[in-house]
């Protein structure tokens, strides 16, 4: 007796087990189970990013933790270029972590490397009015070789045109002029190098018989700094004695005042009558030398004039 077989069933089956095998490769191809999440970043180069191509390794110092996703010039600033970073969630990038474009090896591919993210920094957030966070850049190791060759060719072609300045032809015939001046003189030194000698040797001589004179005069000097110390102390001692007779002058013209005003206005008083003494003395001397007969006899009344009277001439005697 033959089994029947449900064809219906049996291609269900097989339909819905292929179903299960492409889920089941295609699952497992994207990750399965361990399929890793990624966050977007934004880095802004203001140099040349030649040699970094889109999936270029992300790493995180040498660790590969995400890849270049997108790479774009700015459109408000074409110097400048804006790298998308997918890089790995959980992994620690910091308010301080900074991104560096480098090259692998011998074959020039570039890669972008962060560095930085110290503990103490806070994670590195999104900042209002930008779509992703920000991780700051430093220029690469080439940026930097090429600022400084294109500074020290600068120099160099600073340094060549001025040299070129200085070996122009007119220098050259200045500096032709001046060897030459440099060996007339060469020639008048070794003229007269006799008479060079023989100043130099003089020139020795005064100056050992300086050294004698200086040595001669060395107690000189201090004899004169002795004498110096003696005139000061002199000095101090004549200041003291000023002093003194600074308040002595001063106690002897409060005297003075004092006598002033207590003796002049009696001495006034007596040179006064003295003089009123010397008046009458000399009136009396006077008299006397007239009439010596006077002192004994007292002063006789002078006898009338001719048409004078004895009342008129007593009267003109009283009279002064």
């Amino acid at each position: 007796m033959e089994t029947k077989v449900n064809y219906a069933a049996v291609g269900a089956f097989v339909i819905v087990l292929g179903a299960v095998l492409i889920a089941s490769v295609l699952w497992l191809a994207s990750g399965g189970a361990w399929q890793k999440k990624f966050d977007l970043y934004l880095a802004i180069e203001d140099e040349s990013v030649a040699g970094l191509n889109l999936n270029a390794p992300v790493k995180y110092n040498g660790v590969d933790v995400g890849k270049v996703q997108q790479i774009q010039l700015d459109s408000g600033s074409p110097e400048r270029v804006n790298l998308i970073f997918a890089i790995e969630r959980g992994t620690p990038i910091k308010e301080d972590t900074v991104a560096v474009l480098k090259t692998q090896g011998l074959t020039g591919i570039a890669y972008v490397e962060l560095s930085g993210g110290t503990s103490a920094a806070l994670p590195l957030g999104i900042v209002a009015g930008n779509r992703y966070p920000v991780i700051p850049t430093k220029p690469s190791l080439s940026a930097r070789l090429e600022n400084v060759l294109t500074s020290v060719l600068a120099k160099l072609d600073s340094t060549s045109n001025n040299i070129n300045a200085i070996l122009s032809d007119e220098n050259r015939r200045a500096f032709t002029s001046i060897l030459a001046d440099i060996a007339t003189v060469a020639r008048t030194i070794a003229a007269r190098k006799d008479a060079i000698d023989a100043g130099v040797v003089n020139a020795a001589r005064t100056l050992e018989h300086s050294a004698r004179v200086a040595a001669q005069l060395e107690p000189v000097i201090k004899r004169i700094g002795k004498g110096a110390d003696a005139v000061e102390s002199m000095g101090n001692e004549v200041a003291k004695t000023s002093n003194s007779a600074g308040k002595t002058v001063n106690a002897i013209g409060a005297d003075v005042k004092r006598f002033t005003a207590e003796t002049l206005p009696e001495l006034e008083r007596l040179l006064g009558e003295l003089s009123v003494i010397s008046a009458s003395l000399r009136r009396l001397t006077e008299q006397t030398e007239r009439n010596p007969a006077g002192l004994l006899f007292g002063r006789r009344p002078v006898p009338d004039g001719p048409g004078e009277s004895s009342a008129e001439s007593s009267n003109g005697a009283r009279q002064p």
